[in-house]
């Protein structure tokens, strides 16, 4: 029987048309063969210093079969094998789109364990300068920095397990350049916006109490939508966050963890909004919190709950923010507005809520300083 021969172990070969060929051993094949690494070069000395340092990188290394894929197929795979399991669906939407959109259109043909750092490095300028599908009309087809950013954080992630899987020697999107995120500012409804924002949810049965709790919680958009009455202690007036809704590819929605370990929570709710969700409880006909308007059986969809925001902010003339800029209410004055509205927001339909709501804030007025503003939130739970 043959001798295996070791991973860097290599030869060379001057061919017919003059230039010079070389290989290393990279891996073996399941049956013992070896998995060759080729190198061309114009000279002999030029060949033997890029054997040299690819001698050096396979060292030791074990690559296997699967080192031959293209990097495409390589995502596919992961996809299948790492993704589906370990996704939330709208990060699995994203990754898919990122494939799809800006990695297969420029190293998808590329052998994954021949992608090199600089093969990352110029995808990246690339994408930056020129990868966006679509002509945006003030960036035309550039895409932003915090897209560049997130691509880059995912392909690090799947090459990462590529390496793990002994597809590739090493990882080449360690170290590469990659631009700084750029986040737009978070934008907080003024005084004045505030007070329009919140008589209009007054008006919509539907939805007010969804708002109302919104507003004085900061839950995120899927945590909100997934609120069951379980939840729900009316003696203490407290909240437990345990799951969070997302809505699938096909439009359906799915119930699953919250978007980190930490979002596993309790939280106090201020009298106001305890009082709320008791007389809302009075008349549930569902489980959920904020069922869906047409199927009660069903957690309300985040997707209507942003494109009721948003419908909103346009009928009554607002700016159009995003629904994650809700999740700070009490930031400056929209504190001190907040917890006025709160008071008189209760006043007709719950008249001991404006009793203890009174009690919870100190206002300034007319510019005299009195006691500090205590909001109405826990700004911990905003986290």
């Amino acid at each position: 029987m043959a001798k295996r021969r070791p991973s860097g172990d290599g030869m060379v070969r001057k061919r017919e048309d003059g230039r010079w060929e070389g290989r290393i051993v990279v891996g073996h094949k399941q049956n013992g063969e070896p998995i060759f690494r080729y190198v061309l070069a114009k000279t002999q000395k030029e060949l033997l210093d890029k054997l040299h340092r690819d001698m050096e990188g396979f060292q030791d290394m074990e690559l296997t079969e699967d080192s031959r894929m293209t990097l495409g197929e390589w995502l596919d795979r992961w996809m299948e094998d790492y993704g589906v399991a370990t996704l939330r669906p709208n990060t699995l939407r994203s990754y898919e789109q990122f494939i799809r959109c800006y990695i297969k259109p420029y190293l998808g043909d590329k052998i994954v364990s021949r992608v090199t750092r600089m093969d990352i490095q110029k995808l990246y300028r690339k994408l930056k300068h020129e990868g966006r599908v679509r002509e945006h009309p003030e960036h035309g087809h550039e895409l932003s920095d915090t897209m560049v950013l997130r691509i880059h954080a995912m392909l690090h992630r799947c090459l990462k397990d590529a390496e793990a899987a002994h597809v590739i020697a090493r990882n080449p999107t360690d170290g590469a350049v990659v631009p700084k995120a750029s986040y737009k500012p978070k934008q907080v409804l003024t005084r004045e916006q505030m007070e329009t924002f919140l008589t209009a949810v007054d008006r919509n049965e539907i939805w007010r109490d969804f708002f109302y709790t919104e507003l004085t919680t900061g839950l995120r958009r899927g945590e909100i939508c997934g609120l069951r009455w379980e939840d729900f202690d009316e003696a203490e007036g407290t909240l437990k966050v345990n799951r969070s809704v997302s809505t699938r590819k096909a439009g359906s929605l799915e119930v699953g963890e919250t978007k980190t370990n930490k979002g596993h929570r309790s939280i106090s709710l201020p009298d106001s909004t305890a009082q709320r969700l008791r007389e809302r409880k009075k008349t549930a006909i569902s489980d959920w919190i904020f069922p869906n308007p047409l199927h009660p059986e069903e957690a309300v969809n985040p997707g209507y709950a942003y494109n009721r925001m948003k419908t909103i902010l346009k009928n009554t003339g607002l700016p159009s923010i995003r629904f994650h800029d809700l999740r700070h209410p009490y930031v400056k004055h929209t504190t001190k507005i907040f917890s006025l509205r709160l008071m008189n927001f209760q006043a007709q339909a719950y008249p001991d809520a404006r009793r203890k709501t009174r009690g919870a804030c100190q206002l300034h007025r007319g510019g005299q300083s009195q006691s500090p503003v205590r909001p109405l939130c826990n700004r911990k739970r905003f986290s």
